[in-house]
């Protein structure tokens, strides 16, 4: 019931009540057909529980008009409330009062990037729209895979994402929103400057969003609005010429987002976050230019040599006051060099005498350990950044061509092969004769060692690119969408822990605490009974590097070039040591000594006590792939396409 005072346009008024629960505080926006206010939910007396409500006023003459209006409305907030997704706003509650209908939603505190843009003088900093963008096509994508029908979104723009105060996107606005049909032609929907050209036609699809997704990151980059600008007009305005400071890898990525045909543009969101992970060596995909884009050099001094493109480079002084400078490399002489045909970005597992590692030619090669003589491979039909584990005869290795597989050592044939929903990023980890492992469809797994067969799946909601920490009752992992989580091993869940990033990390657990680090720039430790905060380390740029524990001290490495050294009680930093590239390799230690590889090329050995460097081994590409150690042979891959066998 809807008391109080309404002014001459019917507008709700601060104090007015909704169904004898919800007080209206006061006005947060007003469309053509909408508005939406803050109000208090009465139903908690003791606290102040705040919300949004959004109206709906229905002043259609005609019947079937008025009723078509409330069936879009109910249409939006079924989809909302079959959504699961931390960028997505929850829904509270919905009701009808004669010719007005109300949606009860989730209070988001924070400004959309319209008006944040607004109290900006210039463009945002490519490192903030990079970041967004991730989200973006994170929260994209699941709306794109919702069941039993993707979600299309329709209105990507500025003033549809909300910044709130942890620096996470939330999309709002879900008016226009519908559930993808294919073949239906749809009412033409969108905002001009945004919407792509097919959508003029009633045409919806994800390669639409996919265009709005590009319009809304060309225009936070240039701050030129395409509602002002001629329509279609993108190639026609590159990014470079408003804002030369735009990596050009960057640059590519959005204009191909913005191509005039649809099918000149990438296909699904998962394929633009992939290329802007890449930026930050999350992944290692390729970066497919669009039609008629020609690559731009990233400007360097006259004379100086090429350079991997990144957007974080090494610290200077001001980040980092203990940063040290750049050092010579050591005439440190391989063991043997095995070549494979792509890049090796995973960790390679030695056992048996074998060394086996995964490449981006979608092989999972086994060489000799002595010799780096080639003894097999086993072809998968994807590229695999999956990191083998090693359990009595057989292999375990994940594979983007969404499967898990079993092989055997000593030959390389099949044992078995699980299906899951998604690519498989994530590293296996095997316990109590079960593998444990994680996929892009938002699940962990459990899967039996012998046959294959799930035992359970934890459902995560976002992608698992973590590899699990399996303790003795307990497996942790961690989601792009920025949980930690705990599960029994019957994979319920225990409790959950919220970061403000992704967290591609994998965990480690020493003496009841749980260390894992996340793209918002810090490391966390937490307790493992209730997953409370101990302490958080703060670097200066993301962390994909997982961490190591050796002696009560944490050692991680992270975008900014930088080896951390932390006091595992304290949080307190010990030490840390300056690469010329960022760190997304996870460090090993053996006997003292610290190793772990830079996208310089380099692999490094420092001490443990004070990081002083031992040695530097300068390989042809970047190394990602972290080091592993068995007796006193670090085996370790680069993007140069070789694995290494280097003394210790």
């Amino acid at each position: 019931m809807r008391k109080g005072r309404a002014n001459q346009l019917g507008q709700l008024q601060p104090g007015d009540m909704l169904q004898d629960r919800y007080r209206i505080m006061g006005t947060l926006g007003m469309g053509g057909f909408s508005s939406v206010y803050q109000a208090r939910d009465m139903r908690f007396p003791n606290v102040t529980k705040l919300c949004a409500v959004k109206e709906m006023i229905n002043l259609a003459a005609n019947s079937t008009v008025r009723d078509l209006t409330v069936k879009s409305f109910e249409r939006e907030a079924s989809i909302l409330a079959t959504l699961d997704h931390p960028a997505v706003v929850d829904v509270y509650d919905y009701f009808t009062e004669e010719d007005r209908s109300y949606l009860v939603l989730e209070f988001i505190r924070g400004k959309d990037l319209e008006s944040s843009m607004a109290e900006e003088s210039g463009p945002f900093a490519q490192e903030l729209v990079l970041d967004w963008g991730i989200q973006l096509c994170d929260v994209l994508s699941h709306l794109h895979q919702h069941k039993p029908q993707p979600v299309i979104f329709r209105d990507m723009k500025p003033s549809n994402v909300m910044l709130d105060p942890h620096g996470r996107i939330r999309l709002i606005d879900f008016n226009i929103a519908k559930l993808f049909q294919s073949d239906e032609k749809n009412t033409t929907i969108g905002t001009e400057g945004y919407a792509p050209p097919e959508q003029y036609r009633g045409e919806a699809s994800p390669a639409g969003d996919v265009y709005g997704l590009g319009a809304t990151l060309h225009h936070l980059l240039t701050k030129q609005d395409p509602r002002l600008e001629p329509p279609f007009s993108f190639q026609e305005r590159p990014i470079h010429a408003v804002n030369p400071d735009v990596d050009p890898s960057l640059e590519a990525i959005i204009m191909r987002c913005v191509a005039y045909n649809a099918a000149d543009r990438y296909q699904d969101m998962e394929s633009v976050k992939r290329d802007l992970l890449r930026l930050t060596n999350t992944l290692p995909t390729a970066i497919s230019l669009p039609p008629g884009v020609t690559p731009r050099a990233p400007a360097r001094p006259a004379g100086s040599a090429p350079e991997t493109i990144s957007f974080a480079g090494p610290p200077d002084a001001a980040a980092s006051p203990t940063a040290a400078p750049p050092v010579p490399v050591s005439s440190v002489t391989p063991l043997w060099r095995f070549k494979c045909e792509d890049e090796i970005r995973s960790t390679p597992a030695a056992a048996q005498g074998v060394v086996f590692v995964g490449a981006y030619d979608n092989n999972l090669y086994a060489v000799n350990a002595t010799d780096g003589k080639f003894l097999w491979k086993y072809p998968a039909a994807g590229g695999i950044a999956s990191s083998p584990t090693v359990y009595e005869n057989a292999v375990f290795f994940g594979s983007a061509d969404t499967h898990l597989y079993s092989v055997r050592t000593l030959t390389g044939r099949a044992n078995w092969r699980f299906a899951a929903g998604g690519p498989v990023y994530s590293s296996p980890r095997v316990k109590f004769n079960h593998v444990f492992f994680g996929s892009d469809d938002g699940n962990l797994y459990a899967v039996n060692v012998t046959s294959g067969r799930l035992a359970w799946k934890a459902q995560a909601f976002t992608a698992v690119r973590s590899s699990p920490y399996v303790a003795e009752e307990l497996v942790f992992f961690g989601t792009e969408g920025g949980h930690i989580h705990c599960v029994d091993l019957a994979g319920r869940n225990k409790w959950q822990f919220q970061a403000r990033r992704a967290i591609t990390s994998s965990p480690v657990v020493h003496d009841g605490i749980l260390v894992v680090g996340s793209m918002d720039n810090t490391v966390y430790a937490l307790d493992i009974t209730s997953g409370w905060a101990i302490w958080r380390f703060r670097t200066n740029r993301p962390i994909i590097s997982s961490p190591v524990i050796y002696k009560d001290v944490v050692y991680i490495g992270a975008a900014d070039g930088l080896l951390y050294a932390i006091d595992l009680d304290s949080g307190r930093k010990k030490w840390s040591f300056a690469t010329e590239g960022q760190i997304a390799s996870s460090p090993a230690v053996w006997q003292d000594s610290i190793y772990f590889g830079s996208t310089d090329g380099s692999v490094y050995a420092l001490s443990t006590q004070r990081g002083e460097l031992r040695w530097r081994f300068r390989t042809g590409g970047l190394v990602v792939s972290s080091p592993h150690i068995v007796d006193g042979v670090i085996y370790i891959g680069s993007a140069d396409h070789h694995l290494y066998a280097l003394p210790a």
